[in-house]
């Protein structure tokens, strides 16, 4: 699962190893009442205005649980990179269990950050690198995610969203263009992205961080 400028026990606790072994999870399963969804309206300090009501996506695909502290621990390990105008990239990892994917892990990779020409200075949409990113996760996994962060854009702050499927994975699997580049529009007038109707905050799930840098 992707996360551009791209993830666990007891409340809000977060564990930061660089780099350790250890696997964290989850003690007891969540109970209902403390789960809630995120939608498009959720990521507005920002608000991330969603492409798609996602209505349909919860109903053909596993929901996916993460952390609570998911966007604000990887925002601190960015800080310094948007402070000098970079791009972070990190690598979420889940597991499966009672057909939910939690979201248990984040990687922070070593990388040669470039300078954010896309996002943190800009606003929160999915470039053509992301989409190609997200496709080569979606493929095999149709739950995975991209979670897109702006810093900056006080609009809206961050958004989670998935390639139309049919649609958006169409046109990606038919592209063979690199770097940043324009993609036709699916038929039928869907977006090629749309916002995760699938995705809950979860406050019995812990983050484990693994930065690689």
């Amino acid at each position: 699962m992707p996360a551009s400028s791209y993830l666990q026990m007891h409340v809000n606790a977060v564990t930061q190893s660089f780099p350790s072994s250890s696997i964290s999870g989850i003690h007891n399963l969540p109970h209902d009442a403390e789960v809630s969804r995120i939608t498009s309206a959720d990521s507005v300090h920002g608000h991330s205005n969603s492409l798609s009501d996602g209505s349909a996506v919860s109903r053909v695909i596993k929901d996916v649980h993460i952390s609570a502290q998911l966007i604000e621990d990887f925002l601190a390990l960015a800080r310094d990179n948007t402070n000098n105008d970079l791009e972070t990239c990190g690598v979420i990892g889940a597991f499966l269990r009672g057909g939910t994917f939690y979201v248990t892990t984040l990687i922070i990779p070593k990388q040669e950050s470039t300078s954010s020409s896309t996002h943190p200075s800009q606003s929160c949409f999915m470039s053509s690198v992301d989409l190609h990113t997200q496709y080569s996760y979606q493929i095999m996994v149709p739950e995975a995610v991209a979670i897109v962060m702006a810093p900056t854009d006080k609009s809206r702050g961050y958004g989670i969203f998935r390639l139309t499927d049919p649609g958006g994975m169409d046109i990606l699997k038919e592209c063979q263009e690199k770097e940043f580049h324009s993609h036709r529009e699916p038929a039928g007038g869907r977006p090629l992205y749309e916002h995760c109707s699938h995705v809950f905050v979860n406050p019995n799930l812990i983050l484990e961080i693994f930065d690689l840098r």
